[in-house]
């Protein structure tokens, strides 16, 4: 049934989410403007959750929500797996249906994957105004499908908000008017330095009988998603044979993403894997972890390799040598002020790229400019701006 219309002045906005990066993104945000309806000079927000169930394993959804304290989500459109094209349209099916049934003043979108470009165009497609968080991010690698779904956004958004000066200036330079920019910080560090003191309280390491927080065994967490490295036998080949060489020298602990899981087991690579953490030349493999979870895990490891952006960014304000299995990242400012390595996916890289982190001393936590657990915060606030000014008007 659809709900009651908003009261009147206040505003309609659509959160949607799809995959696991999104959550960590939408949680702070959500309590921002929430808090920030408790002021007088707030026009009155009405917030809507949509989850597209792009990321459909529960272990990637339901226990992300629950971790970060995340409401449940107020519809959840069940697009589930399938290639690009077919998730794509899927998503720009059913949240058109939304966007007609529920009228929102406004759409907010976060990230990079299929369903933040998918809604971004359904949205303008009837004209409600869209803003992009985590905006202007380029690794100039056309053959990346989030970089696809990037420009894409970027070029229909109204309201942009940006995580580092660079991704500011990546937008001017695409024809992106200024006064739409808005340079806010890192609402996924947000979410890290929120949550930081209870993920301390995990249990993951004993159970791992890896140690505990104050002398846990040296290991290495290692994450993998992005088709480049998993969609082809022989690179998710070489990317074990590495892994199982740096497992003689400490465990390897290997979450894995349901795409690389099913991709492990097509390839016939279970060789390479067990599920003894202390079992040397053999990589841990573990089903999708928690919030708290992988966060404690990242926090104590001796060196984190993975594919994922949003950990290029925790691994830097945790100072954990980070080493990224790509060619590019779209994250530059994790490599000029951060702990992140570029190593690519050839074996003998990855062994050169860990030799050379483990060698030195760990690095110092350091955080680039506003990432400082307040960017939900500043995003709330051009928000109010935006709908006090009489843009949206119901």
């Amino acid at each position: 049934m659809p709900r009651d219309a908003p009261p009147r002045g206040s505003v309609r906005v659509i959160h949607l989410v799809g995959a696991r990066p999104n959550f960590m993104k939408a949680a702070p945000l959500l309590k921002a403007i929430k808090n920030g309806a408790k002021s007088d000079s707030d026009p009155g927000f009405e917030q809507l959750l949509v989850h597209t169930g792009q990321h459909y394993d529960r272990e990637m959804a339901d226990f992300i929500f629950r971790d970060l304290e995340l409401p449940p989500p107020d519809i959840h459109l069940g697009i589930g797996s399938g290639s690009h094209a077919r998730q794509t349209a899927r998503v720009l099916e059913k949240f058109e249906e939304v966007l007609l049934d529920r009228s929102p003043d406004l759409v907010v979108v976060v990230g990079d994957v299929n369903s933040t470009m998918a809604g971004a165009i359904a949205a303008k497609k009837l004209n409600i105004t869209v803003a992009h968080v985590e905006a202007g991010l380029r690794s100039h690698d056309m053959t990346m499908p989030e970089e696809v779904n990037r420009k894409v956004t970027d070029a229909i958004s109204d309201i942009l908000f940006t995580t580092d000066r660079q991704a500011g200036e990546n937008l001017k330079s695409e024809g992106v008017a200024e006064e739409r920019i808005h340079f806010v910080g890192n609402v996924m560090i947000d979410s890290l330095l929120a949550h930081r003191e209870r993920a301390a309280h995990s249990d993951i390491l004993g159970k791992l009988k890896l140690g505990d927080a104050a002398r846990a065994t040296p290991y290495a967490l290692v994450t993998l998603h992005r088709p480049s490295n998993v969609d082809r036998a022989d690179t998710l080949r070489g990317i074990c044979q590495a892994l199982a060489v740096i497992s003689r020298k400490m465990p390897v602990i290997f979450p894995c993403h349901p795409r690389t899981a099913r991709n492990i087991d097509a390839y016939g690579l279970n060789s390479f894997f067990t599920a003894d953490a202390n079992r040397a030349g053999y990589i841990t493999r573990l089903e999708p972890l928690g919030y708290l979870d992988f966060l404690h895990l990242q926090s104590h490891a001796a060196i984190v390799l993975t594919d994922s952006g949003g950990i290029q960014e925790e691994a830097t304000i945790l100072g954990v040598p980070c080493l990224t299995l790509r060619e590019n990242t779209e994250r530059p400012i994790t490599i000029e002020q951060g702990t992140n390595q570029l190593v690519g996916h050839q074996t003998d890289d990855i062994l050169s790229g860990v030799e050379k982190a483990l060698a030195g001393n760990r690095p110092v936590a350091r955080s680039p400019e506003l990432w400082d657990g307040k960017s939900a915060d500043r995003i709330a606030k051009v928000l109010a701006h935006w709908a006090t000014a009489g843009i949206a008007t119901t």
